[in-house]
């Protein structure tokens, strides 16, 4: 297999992965999605809470805030030593304390490890009116995307690399104008491929040639273009690493069991 760099910006990144099959494409992406570890906060304990919101709705918009993931300080709750009981290698305390009238941003919870914090501070939790009152501890842990969408790195998809055929077109000021992303190009009443990389397999170019069956637009089987884009908790550069990580991990644990069957 071989991998090419299309294009890496902010917490973007897209390549082509060359030489694989649909099987290893679908196990990196379900890698990516499902079974990376990441920071999120798992439990919240009120100490005071006279806001408009219930409990619940804060417990559940603190879950849902972006932390930033250390993987080399932090380990699952199940894999740490103190077997999930809570310990300083396996979660993070927050702590916040509120009095309004005021409104309370994500940048105003208070992290016990500078590392991990929140990744965009000015998200909004709840809005302290006069005299209201807030204050909690909350713990992060490491979980997946298996457990809870709040574990989820970021998004990852894939298609097939755009295989286009040109065999015969007449119309082709309509066939190129059809096209919703600006693939093709006209140069000398030629229709000609400008960029097939963008290309979204829609088939709106095969719909609209005449004669039909002279253009040809299909995904290969063997060339993939992933995108990858992460929601800041890690780099999206991290996730494809650690993603790959974990399956040479899988494929560690697969050969030590039948090794003994």
């Amino acid at each position: 297999m071989d991998i090419k760099v299309l294009s890496s910006k902010d917490n973007k990144l897209s390549f082509v992965l060359k030489d694989a099959n649909s099987v290893f494409a679908n196990t990196l992406r379900r890698v990516l999605i499902a079974e990376l570890p990441i920071m999120a906060i798992k439990r919240v304990t009120f100490a005071k809470n006279t806001s408009t919101l219930f409990d619940e709705i804060i417990a559940h918009r603190l879950g849902m805030l972006p932390l930033v993931t250390d993987l080399d300080s932090y380990v699952l709750p199940e894999k740490c030593s103190c077997k999930g009981a809570g310990c300083a290698k396996c979660q993070v305390v927050f702590t916040l304390k509120a009095e309004g009238p005021i409104t309370v941003y994500a940048s105003d919870l208070k992290s016990q490890d500078q590392k991990v914090k929140t990744v965009y501070g000015e998200m909004p939790i709840v809005q302290l009116l006069k005299d209201h009152e807030l204050e909690f501890e909350a713990v992060a842990t490491l979980g997946t995307g298996k457990e809870h969408a709040k574990y989820n790195a970021g998004l990852a998809f894939y298609k097939g690399y755009p295989k286009i055929t040109i065999d015969k077109v007449r119309n082709v000021d309509d066939v190129a104008e059809s096209c919703p992303v600006d693939v093709f190009e006209v140069q000398k009443q030629q229709l000609k491929v400008k960029d097939a990389e963008k290309c979204i397999l829609c088939n709106a170019c095969v719909e609209m040639n005449d004669p039909p069956g002279g253009l040809v637009v299909e995904p290969s089987e063997k060339d993939f273009i992933f995108y990858i884009e992460s929601y800041g908790k890690m780099s999206a550069k991290e996730m494809v690493a650690r993603a790959l990580d974990i399956l040479d991990q899988k494929v560690e644990e697969l050969e030590a069991v039948l090794e003994k069957v």
